[in-house]
């Protein structure tokens, strides 16, 4: 363990900070991929302008471009895919410790990213970076840097040693924590029902709350119930939502109503 983790022990010797070494650069990976990313595919949009994915003009020249082998467009989650599953491969065969873990660790990152910065074409299986769906890309990157980023202080979803009361608890609460996240889910909640696996208490106040009036729960639990089904369309109106697409705006760009976006 002391190769999986760096402890840090206030001067008074009463507590201690847990910072999983691996983790922490999974999650740096992930949040600088991100970052870089976004800004090299704003600026192959800039270069290329609105023009349609069905119209022959010439890429521009210069480092910064989409990447074509023989006439096929290779979004960046193929390189995603690829790298996670080299450095996951490297993992399983190699079982490295020290510096060479924390670079897997690293390299999956970087694949993770690239991988979900294009969550919303898995979803749709279509082109759909600079669309609005693409939004859901923010989404799924913001998921991934919240359950990485709650890792590195040591969560552990299931503590014990197999078959001790410990582990049998620790198992029971799991499964009420994945029902409640996914009562969430039904209630159109993804960030929080995934976020939530690991941070209980936002999974609590999820389910808890109103469901979102297009999602499963609203469609059909709040059918015979009018005066709720109002409350959360006024909850969950049109405010409500620019708000959060200002956000997810402001980090990825905006999206371009008239057609789904090549670059990436």
């Amino acid at each position: 363990m002391a190769l999986l983790a760096e402890i840090v022990v206030d001067t008074e010797g009463d507590s201690r900070v847990v910072v999983l070494v691996p983790v922490m650069w999974l999650f740096i990976a992930v949040l600088v991929t991100f970052v870089v990313t976004r800004i090299i595919t704003r600026r192959i949009r800039a270069k290329t302008g609105a023009a349609e994915p069905d119209d022959a003009a010439e890429p521009e020249g210069g480092l910064i471009g989409d990447i074509t082998i023989g006439g096929v467009h290779v979004h960046h989650q193929v390189l995603g895919i690829l790298l996670m599953t080299l450095a996951g491969v490297a993992l399983i065969a190699t079982t490295p410790e020290g510096t060479a873990l924390n670079v897997f660790a690293a390299a999956f990152g970087v694949g993770l990213a690239l991988t979900f910065d294009e969550f919303a074409l898995w979803v749709h299986l279509d082109d759909v970076y600079w669309s609005t769906a693409g939004r859901k890309s923010v989404d799924a990157i913001f998921c991934a840097l919240m359950i990485t980023g709650l890792m590195i202080g040591g969560a552990e979803l299931v503590t014990g040693r197999i078959g001790t009361t410990e582990w049998w608890v620790s198992i029971g609460y799991l499964f009420v924590t994945l029902g409640i996240s996914v009562i969430c889910l039904l209630k159109g909640k993804f960030v929080t029902g995934i976020v939530g696996v690991v941070f209980q208490p936002v999974a609590i106040v999820g389910a808890i709350r109103l469901a979102k009036p297009d999602s499963w729960w609203a469609v059909r639990r709040y059918r015979t119930r009018p005066r709720r089904m109002a409350r959360s369309q006024a909850r969950f109106d049109e405010r409500y939502h620019a708000r959060w697409n200002r956000a997810r705006d402001f980090v990825a760009g905006p999206p371009d109503p008239h057609h789904a976006g090549t670059q990436g």
